[in-house]
């Protein structure tokens, strides 16, 4: 008789069962940029070093992500890494400033500008992300999963026709509404992109991703669903089998059913919804993940343990809750009050 293989310690962890929204002993959490600005021992590498070159150091990136883990005692682990870098082998010039942030040198202003954009066939110029995610695999207790991560096509594409930031998405908007065929070759080229850095990134040995759509609150739901929902769903359906994926998006809760139509097993969401109204929205066959605002780490032990009372509350024991913040932690939030959002979640979060 053959003896099945044993799971990975991992598999059964209390956030890798809310991704299939089976019942937990506890709700799981973590928090996006749990490695940040607000750690002391992130500031006293940043000191060393630039951002650019942190991301692309996987001894150091490991090591920031291995200390927020322990400092925290959160339910998962997330690589360090940025949003943007994979624009740079796809012939963008990257740049951070100070003060400034992600600056592209070379954006994408016109439609004949889409042809320049080469598609990232081989992730290889990206092994650095895929080293980091094996030296942080490596630290980790086994019991705990590893998140990666990459952009989705839609905020992607507006770093690359912005430049930047942006206030008002002005020329995203305009190369969107004028020139369909520019649009969707450029969101096409991305998404085909992203699917094989994010599978990359599972085979390197991260057991979740996660798609941040960061900038697409600046869209109305038709837009969203004309534009945009295609692009994504082709992301979602290129990830290997069997990893799920948390597909997360800010700005605007009337998305969040057209985020559940695109695809990924668990559906982030931000602040400005309440979690059980967009649970509502999304589909009870999904799982959740949020959403306390950042700004309440800003407080004290005592209000952020009430907030947490209240989206527990709204969750109502429901499977398939993972507990989060609607985005990433303020660089001014003291690390004590993001320990004690841990603690509160684990204290009250139990079934």
């Amino acid at each position: 008789m053959s003896v099945l293989p044993q799971p990975p310690p991992w598999y059964d962890s209390p956030l890798m069962k809310a991704t299939r929204s089976e019942p937990v002993g506890r709700v799981p959490v973590w928090l996006m940029r749990q490695a940040g600005r607000y750690m002391t021992e992130y500031r006293a590498i940043r000191r060393k070093t630039s951002f650019l070159e942190l991301c692309k150091n996987p001894a150091l990136s490991a090591e920031v992500t291995l200390a927020a883990v322990d400092r925290l005692g959160v339910d998962a682990a997330i690589i360090f890494a940025d949003l943007l870098p994979i624009l740079e082998p796809m012939g963008l010039e990257l740049e951070y400033q100070t003060g400034e942030g992600p600056v592209i040198h070379n954006p994408i202003r016109e439609p004949a500008d889409v042809d320049r954009l080469v598609e990232l066939d081989d992730p290889g110029p990206l092994e650095y992300v895929m080293e980091t995610v094996r030296r942080t695999r490596a630290g980790l207790d086994g019991r705990l999963p590893l998140l990666g991560f990459a952009g989705a096509p839609f905020t992607l594409a507006s770093y690359a026709i912005e430049g930047g930031a942006s206030r008002d998405y002005r020329r995203t908007k305009t190369l969107m509404y004028t020139d369909r065929g520019a649009w969707d070759a450029l969101l096409g080229r991305l998404a085909r992109s992203v699917g094989r850095y994010l599978n990359a990134q599972i085979a390197a040995g991260v057991q979740v991703v996660q798609l941040f759509d960061s900038w697409v609150g600046c869209l109305g739901a038709d837009d969203y669903r004309h534009f945009v929902l295609p692009h994504t769903r082709a992301v979602v359906q290129a990830i290997t089998p069997g990893v799920p994926l948390i597909s997360f998006a800010t700005g605007n809760p009337a998305l969040l059913p057209l985020l559940s139509e695109a695809g990924g097993a668990v559906i982030g969401g931000d602040w400005r919804v309440r979690l059980d109204d967009a649970w509502r929205a999304i589909g009870h066959d999904r799982a959740i993940q949020g959403n306390l605002d950042p700004a309440v780490l800003l407080t004290n032990p005592a209000e952020i343990h009430r907030r947490v009372g209240e989206i527990l509350d709204q969750a109502a024991g429901r499977p398939g809750h993972i507990f989060n913040l609607g985005h990433g932690v303020l660089p001014q939030t003291p690390v004590e009050n993001a320990v004690a959002l841990v603690e509160a979640v684990h204290e009250l979060g139990i079934s």
